[in-house]
């Protein structure tokens, strides 16, 4: 099973979601797909919600999932399974009741915070970050019970740490780079790897060009990335993620027309390139070829984040 645990396409209702078959070259998988970020209102996340859904609904090779035993099922079958995934907590409009209504709509990772502070906690850009907040913690409680799994990327380092020591189930980086390989405030430290691991988490390493390198989103890059989390925390916590922006136009717009988003570590390094579905689906033969094991192999391409999946996604009575 590929399993992509984070991709994104236009956020509009008019997205076309035909492109996730981009994925059924490597055979049947999973992708996590955004349906909002720090920008977004309620109104406009439950819009795209109501449209992604009856897309994935109505086109021949996507299915909803709902369960891991879906999964298992729409991937046996050679198929895509899809769920959906928010970075920032501004699409709950301050309300810890629509939690459990986004996972009912299939909202199954949510990063409280993207780039920068919000009312959960400081994001990855900021210069101060005086970690998770009180509301933040409550947050981070009522994802816990409902079946949400907590996500640290684009989240402040101290915010990451505070995020992994109040979660009682699991905590993933679901598309993060390791600092170590590539000096970036994008990626994570070591420290925040190791902490995500003893939540029984994983480290989603990621394909964009400007977190694998200076803008390198080769199979070569990102199995870099992929051998030194392994170092760091074990094979049972490192996963990947393409990161891909399907919208790749109009997000390089949106960065360059945000500024209060992102900073120059977006463009130092020209055009923001992303490693497409295409290449991402050879990643196992890659790795096949640096003397990986089956079992290894296995475990990263989705195993790890679907164990995460089986341990977070049921709600809690």
């Amino acid at each position: 099973m590929l399993w992509d645990q984070h991709a994104c396409v236009e956020l509009v209702e008019t997205a076309d979601l035909g492109e996730l078959l981009r994925y059924r070259g490597g055979g049947g998988g999973y992708v996590s797909l955004n349906v909002g970020f720090a920008p977004h209102s309620p109104a406009l996340t439950a819009s795209l919600l109501r449209s992604f859904r009856a897309q994935v609904t109505a086109i021949d090779g996507l299915e909803l999932a709902a369960t891991v035993a879906d999964i298992d099922r729409i991937a046996a079958r050679g198929d895509t399974a899809v769920a959906f995934d928010l970075e920032d907590c501004a699409p709950l409009g301050g309300d810890l009741d629509a939690v459990q209504s986004l996972v009912a709509q299939g909202v199954r990772t949510l990063a409280p915070t993207y780039n920068h502070a919000n009312r959960a906690g400081g994001g990855c850009l900021d210069a101060v970050d005086d970690g998770l907040t009180g509301w933040g913690r409550d947050l981070v409680a009522e994802m816990n019970a409902s079946g949400m799994v907590p996500d640290g990327s684009h989240v402040g380092a101290r915010t990451t740490f505070d995020l992994c020591a109040v979660s009682t189930r699991p905590v993933v980086f679901s598309h993060s780079n390791m600092r170590a390989v590539w000096e970036h405030p994008r990626n994570i430290t070591d420290d925040q790897a190791r902490a995500v691991a003893d939540t029984g988490g994983v480290v989603g390493i990621t394909g964009v060009g400007i977190f694998l390198g200076p803008n390198t989103p080769t199979l070569e890059a990102m199995v870099r990335h992929l051998d030194h989390a392994v170092e760091v925390v074990g094979i049972r916590h490192v996963g990947v993620s393409t990161d891909f922006s399907f919208d790749w136009q109009t997000f390089r717009a949106t960065i360059a027309g945000t500024p209060e988003l992102y900073d120059e570590s977006y463009t130092r390094w020209g055009p923001m390139q992303w490693m497409p579905p295409e290449t991402f689906v050879d990643l196992g033969g890659a790795l096949q070829a640096r003397g990986w094991s089956d079992t290894d192999v296995a475990a990263v391409l989705g195993g790890n984040f679907r164990r995460v999946a089986a341990e977070s996604w049921e709600p809690r009575p």
